[in-house]
């Protein structure tokens, strides 16, 4: 089998929407720090939308993103979706996202009185060696069609190396 055809989850992504600035901007930033051990960045928004009371430069969400030492908790979260996913969780370009309904369906995590019930999205980029080419500096270039993941190749990946069901 060829090397450069090998699937990698080259990230882990994880936010939660507040949609308000403030102290539950605040507990979303401290239960990502939790959770992840990592630090969490604020998110701000882009547009300007009057009828939620939101302009650009409001801080609304907080986000995480993993590029190392994430199997533990890649498996935790897919235990608390009992490691079923839905097929409309894998795009395209090899990208899964899922969520969680709430924080203390991960195993490990306890309820915490001072942090209220938040909901995550997870999001997982995969990759094949080569895909370096579009991120670099000098001499950037497109990736070819057939190095492209696909979704059936995501769905493959996730099913053989994590034991994931489509439902």
């Amino acid at each position: 089998m060829n090397k450069m055809r090998d699937l990698k989850i080259s990230k882990l992504t994880m936010n939660i929407g507040v949609g308000e600035p403030g102290d539950k901007l605040e507990k979303a930033f401290e239960l990502l720090k939790t959770v992840t051990g990592a630090n969490p960045v604020k998110t701000k928004s882009n547009k300007r939308i009057p009828k939620f009371n939101v302009r650009p430069g409001i801080e609304l969400g907080v986000k995480v993103t993993l590029r190392k030492n994430f199997e533990e908790l890649l498996k935790r979260l897919l235990l608390a979706k009992e490691y079923n996913l839905k097929d409309s969780s894998f795009d395209d370009y090899g990208n899964i996202s899922f969520g969680i309904d709430e924080y203390v369906h991960v195993p490990g995590l306890k309820y915490d009185p001072k942090i209220p019930m938040f909901g995550f999205n997870v999001t997982l980029t995969l990759s094949r060696a080569g895909y370096r080419i579009k991120d670099r500096r000098l001499n950037t270039a497109k990736i070819p069609r057939r190095h492209i993941i696909n979704k059936e190749e995501a769905i493959d990946f996730m099913k053989n190396k994590y034991g994931v069901k489509i439902v």
